[in-house]
C-alpha cells in the first residue's frame, strides 16, 4: 500500500527555518521531519511513498537522491563509459516518488495531483510536519473493517486543529477546521482512503480539510480511530525544541525502529 505525505506547504508559522528550506526538511535529531515520519510508517512494513512537494521542491529531491547515494558504495566510472555504478545499498528499501504538485496548490488538490501514481486502490495520507506512535497496522485493520471512504486519526490533545465530533460506532458526524481548543478529538492526520477519495478533490484550490471532509463526515462515510498516544506537530520552534529534546533524551515515543 502507496502513503502519501503532504509536503508542499511553505510553513509560514516556523518561518524562522522554512525559509531556508522545505518545513516537513527541516531537522530533529539530525535528519528532516519527513524522514521519521517515513522511518514510522516503515516500521510497519509501508515502503512506498509519494511525496506531494511544492515550495522548495527541488530541495526536497536532491535531499533523496544524495540520501540514497551517500548510503551505497559507489564507482564513479569517468572513462569513456562515464557511468555510476551503485555496488551496495545500505539505506532503507523505500520507492519514493516526488511529486511537484505545485506552489499554491492547496492539500486537496495535492492529493488530487498525484492521483496517477496511486492508482485505483487504497492508500495511506498524513502530512509531513507530525510525529505519532499510532499503531499503524492496527489503524488500517480498522479501516477495512467498517468499509467506509475514510479513516483519520483521531487524538484528545489542547491544540487548535480540525475538531471532530465522533458518534456512536467512531464515525465521524462533523468535521470543522481550526476551532478553539475545547477538548474535543482532533484530526491528527495519519488516514486511510478508498480511491472513491479523489471524486471528493475538484481542483487545486480544494482544501482537503474543509468540503471533503464535511462532506464525507455528513455522509457518514468518515471514521475516526482513536489513539491514545503520543502525537505532536511541529508548527513552531518551540515545538520543535521539544521533539529535539525527546530525541536526546531517549524518550522518543515514535522512534521504534
Amino acid at each position: 500500500m502507496k502513503v502519501v505525505l503532504l509536503a508542499g506547504g511553505k510553513g509560514t508559522r516556523i518561518s524562522e527555518e522554512s525559509v531556508y528550506r522545505p518545513k516537513p526538511m527541516i531537522e530533529i535529531g539530525g535528519m528532516p521531519i519527513l524522514w521519521h515520519i517515513m522511518k514510522e510508517y516503515s516500521y510497519y512494513g509501508f515502503n512506498e511513498f509519494i511525496i506531494c512537494a511544492g515550495y522548495k521542491q527541488h530541495m526536497i529531491k536532491e535531499w533523496f537522491r544524495d540520501y540514497f547515494l551517500f548510503q551505497s558504495d559507489v564507482t564513479f566510472d569517468l572513462t569513456e563509459e562515464n557511468k555510476i555504478t551503485i555496488h551496495d545499498q545500505h539505506a532503507e528499501p523505500w520507492k519514493v516518488t516526488v511529486v511537484d504538485t505545485g506552489l499554491n496548490t492547496m492539500t486537496g488538490g495535492r492529493i488530487k495531483r498525484v492521483q496517477k501514481y496511486i492508482g485505483d486502490e487504497p492508500f495511506m495520507m498524513t502530512y509531513g510536519d507530525g510525529v505519532c506512535d499510532v499503531d499503524i497496522k492496527k489503524l488500517l485493520e480498522f479501516h477495512q473493517s467498517h468499509g467506509k471512504i475514510a479513516t483519520l486519526t483521531a487524538v484528545l490533545i489542547d491544540q487548535s486543529k480540525g475538531v471532530l465530533d465522533i458518534g456512536e460506532g467512531n464515525s465521524v458526524r462533523s468535521f470543522r477546521e481550526k476551532s478553539s481548543s475545547d477538548g474535543s478529538p482532533i484530526n491528527a492526520g495519519y488516514m486511510v482512503l478508498n480511491p472513491e477519495i479523489f471524486d471528493y478533490l475538484q481542483d487545486d484550490n480544494t482544501i482537503f480539510e474543509r468540503e471533503p471532509l464535511e462532506r464525507l463526515a455528513n455522509e457518514g462515510e468518515l471514521m475516526s480511530y482513536m489513539h491514545k498516544g503520543f502525537w505532536q506537530c511541529m508548527d513552531s520552534i518551540r515545538e520543535k525544541n521539544i521533539l529535539e529534546n525527546m530525541i536526546e533524551n531517549g524518550t522518543a515515543p515514535w522512534i521504534k525502529w
